[in-house]
C-alpha cells in the first residue's frame, strides 16, 4: 500500500516527493523519500508488501544513515549488520518498513564523525569523543520516524531495536511499541568497546554474556 500523499506534516515540515520500486538481494521493496524542510535533509522509507494495513502490526526499523557501515562495510561498528539483518527479517515475514534517516554518526555529520575516530583510535570512546568534539553523547532525534510512520496510517508497530531511545521517542509520539525485537550484534575485534560503550553508557540493551563471551574472538588463543 502506497503511503499516503500529502503535502506536510504538522510536527516537523516534511514532503513526499516520491515513490519508486527497489529490487534488493532481500526481495522487492518500495523506496518512498520525504524531504524535510527545515534541514533540506532526504529522508527515506524503505518499505515492503502492505505493511500500514490496519489488521498487521508491522516490523520497523530506525536506522539512522552510516556511510561507513552501510555502504563500506566498516568493523568499527554495526550499523551495516543492523540493516542488513532488517532488511533479511522485514523480508522473511513479507511487510515491513526501514525508516532511514540522514543523521550520519549519531547526527553530528560525516566530517565530525571522522575526527571521533581519531580521538577514539587515541584511546576515547565512541562517547568520550562526541564530548571531547563538543556534542552531546546522541544528537539525533526520531521525530521524524514517528511522523512518517504516523502518516503512513500506522499507530502499532514491532520495533527492530536494541535502543531504549527509539522506544521512548515513538511512545512520546503516540505510537505503540507492541514489541522491541532485539537485533544481535556480530562482534568483532574492531567492535568490541564501541558495543560495550552503547551498553555501559547509552542504555543499548544487549546481553553482557553476549560480549563477555566474544571478548576471545574466534581464531584467538586462549
Amino acid at each position: 500500500m502506497t503511503p499516503k500523499r500529502m503535502d506536510f506534516f504538522h510536527m516537523v515540515s516534511l514532503q513526499h516527493i516520491s515513490t519508486t520500486r527497489l529490487p534488493t538481494l532481500w526481495g522487492p521493496f518500495q523506496m518512498s523519500l520525504y524531504l524535510e524542510a527545515a534541514t533540506a535533509k532526504e529522508h527515506v522509507l524503505l518499505w515492503m508488501g502492505e505493511w500500514n494495513r490496519p489488521d498487521k502490526i508491522p516490523l520497523v526499523r530506525i536506522h539512522s544513515e552510516c556511510l561507513t557501515g552501510d555502504v563500506f562495510g566498516s568493523l568499527r561498528c554495526d550499523c551495516g549488520q543492523q540493516l542488513q539483518d532488517a532488511m533479511n527479517s522485514i523480508a522473511k515475514e513479507g511487510y515491513g518498513a526501514i525508516l532511514y534517516l540522514r543523521q550520519e554518526g549519531r547526527g553530528i555529520g560525516l566530517a565530525a564523525k571522522m575526527q571521533a575516530y581519531s580521538l577514539q583510535d587515541a584511546g576515547m570512546d565512541t562517547v568520550e569523543a562526541n564530548l571531547a568534539l563538543g556534542f552531546s553523547a546522541d544528537e539525533r532525534s526520531f521525530v521524524v520516524a514517528a511522523e512518517i510512520i504516523k502518516a503512513s496510517g500506522v499507530s502499532k508497530v514491532r520495533l527492530l531495536t536494541n535502543n531504549p531511545a527509539k522506544v521512548e521517542a515513538l511512545a512520546e509520539a503516540g505510537i505503540e511499541v507492541v514489541e522491541r525485537v532485539a537485533i544481535a550484534p556480530v562482534l568483532q575485534k574492531e567492535n568490541l568497546k564501541y558495543i560495550r560503550t552503547k551498553m555501559e553508557k547509552m542504555r543499548h540493551l544487549i546481553s553482557l554474556d553476549v560480549v563477555s563471551d566474544s571478548e576471545r574472538l574466534p581464531g584467538e588463543e586462549g
